[in-house]
């Protein structure tokens, strides 16, 4: 089912009761379609987010939570220790899907703890439980990137040069996005500035999906190769770099896609401030440094033939990480919901992600 021109849906979300079923923008099909997927078990929204249709550490998240009611609520077991059981096998499932957003996995946590405080109601009043809450997790989500606007808002000045790797703008989370937050909002304030976006190889978020909607909301963007990044950075044009991030360690290290160690190095070398955004979610205090984040390794057919026709032999032997560690000795702060972490150290981290409130 193809969208209205012009009119952009939510990224996703629930529609209808507990018989209802998810709706997301389906990734893969942008920029040259808006198209609508519908999932309306777990097995379909595994496959979305392995594939990709919905991609994005806060967005994973949310698809998982609602992945959870799809995948139990056509269970007709009274039995309680059965049904908890039933919760269990789909969330081990969902787990799988992909293993270094840790969004995916605190969203899944989230939802088996919901379950537990009402582990005494009956199973029906479980599910709806849970379905109540897997919408609350993408509503607090959008709260949460319109904070990391506001209080990335003041690094975007009149005529700034925006460099962005990746896609973390409103595909990536429940809205409005995290990178994208401050651009989003300096926009709605009138300020005026240019946003360059990497291609972001192999699959070209970057191209695809930042330049599709920044194009969207109106903000002057223009798409370059990563391997120009160096020569862009050069001209002097790009006052300060913004990235998401898909998991960050206790210390600072920030997993992100693949490409955002070397622009951070890039960065460095040129001067030029570089910045990571994302919601508090996102921190994973569990691991001490970025050593320990598991990094996954994608499909070589996604190098050797990623849209189509072969760009390499079709059995040469291929390096294809979906993600890279940049050191928390790169990132001159960390733009949270709760405000920036500067400088980007264990302690202030600590202090910021482990208090509870805004």
């Amino acid at each position: 089912m193809s969208a209205s021109a012009g009119i952009v849906p939510r990224t996703i979300e629930w529609i209808g009761g507990l018989d209802g079923h998810v709706s997301m923008i389906d990734q893969t099909r942008l920029p040259g379609e808006l198209v609508m997927l519908e999932c309306r078990d777990a097995d379909t929204m595994w496959h979305a987010i392995r594939r990709l249709s919905v991609r994005g550490a806060p967005a994973i998240g949310i698809a998982a939570a609602m992945g959870l009611v799809l995948g139990i609520r056509d269970d007709a077991s009274t039995d309680r220790a059965r049904f908890s059981k039933r919760i269990a096998e789909v969330c081990e499932y969902l787990a799988t899907a992909r293993p270094t957003a840790v969004n995916l996995f605190w969203a899944l946590e989230r939802m088996r703890r919901c379950a537990n405080e009402h582990s005494s109601s009956h199973p029906q009043a479980i599910k709806l439980a849970l379905l109540d809450e897997a919408k609350r997790i993408r509503d607090e989500d959008a709260e949460m990137c319109r904070a990391i606007g506001r209080h990335g808002e003041p690094l975007i000045t009149p005529g700034a040069g925006v460099l962005t790797h990746c896609n973390a703008g409103g595909l990536a989370t429940a809205e409005y996005g995290t990178a994208l937050a401050p651009v989003y909002t300096a926009h709605e304030h009138g300020v005026r500035f240019h946003v360059y976006a990497d291609e972001t190889r192999p699959l070209l978020q970057g191209s695809r999906l930042t330049a599709w909607e920044l194009q969207q909301a109106g903000i002057d963007v223009t798409v370059l190769c990563d391997n120009m990044a160096a020569s862009l950075l050069r001209t002097g044009k790009v006052n300060l770099v913004i990235t998401g991030a898909d998991r960050i360690a206790a210390n600072g290290d920030v997993a992100n896609k693949i490409g955002t160690y070397g622009l951070a190095l890039l960065a460095r070398a040129h001067e030029v401030p570089f910045y990571v955004a994302a919601p508090s979610t996102t921190f994973d205090l569990s691991l001490p440094d970025g050593s320990a984040i598991p990094i996954e390794q994608r499909d070589p057919d996604e190098i050797r033939r990623g849209f189509g026709p072969p760009t390499a032999p079709a059995d040469v032997a291929c390096y294809s990480p979906a993600f890279d560690i940049t050191p928390a000795t790169l990132i001159a702060a960390l733009i949270t919901e709760r405000g920036l972490i500067q400088p980007v150290t264990t302690d202030h981290i600590a202090a910021v992600i482990r208090r509870t409130g805004p």
